[in-house]
């Protein structure tokens, strides 16, 4: 089997190998407190989508700088009905820095949390 570093050729990224498994990347001026070096199973092969961009003034980040997921929306209502209870249940839709991403949760417990969902 081939050293990860031969399946990648020196046009697929404008910055330089650090050891045989790490790559520093070039990132814009705006992103330059982000550590810069990623291990070679972090990077995947991208093509463009321009439909896909999001501005970077709308990327939120916390101190630790790390992107935060947070819900959107409410986007659906059912009961889950178990043997002796009923439980309702939400239908969330999240900002992940993967695309939209839905999730079913209680609703008491996004109540608590995030109660701006439901006013």
């Amino acid at each position: 089997m081939a050293p990860y570093n031969e399946h990648i050729t020196s046009c697929d990224f404008p910055s330089n190998w650090i050891g045989p498994v790490a790559y520093r990347l070039e990132l814009l001026s705006e992103l330059s407190n982000i550590h810069d070096v990623f291990h070679l199973c972090n990077l995947k092969k991208c093509l463009s989508d321009e439909s896909q961009i999001i501005p970077l003034e709308e990327v939120d980040v916390e101190d630790k700088l790390q992107f935060v997921e947070e819900p959107v929306e409410v986007m659906d209502r059912e009961v889950k009905k178990l043997k002796r209870s009923q439980i309702p249940i939400v239908k969330i839709r999240w900002n992940s820095k993967r695309g939209p991403e839905f999730t079913w949760e209680r609703e008491d417990r996004m109540k608590e949390k995030y109660p701006h969902l439901f006013s």
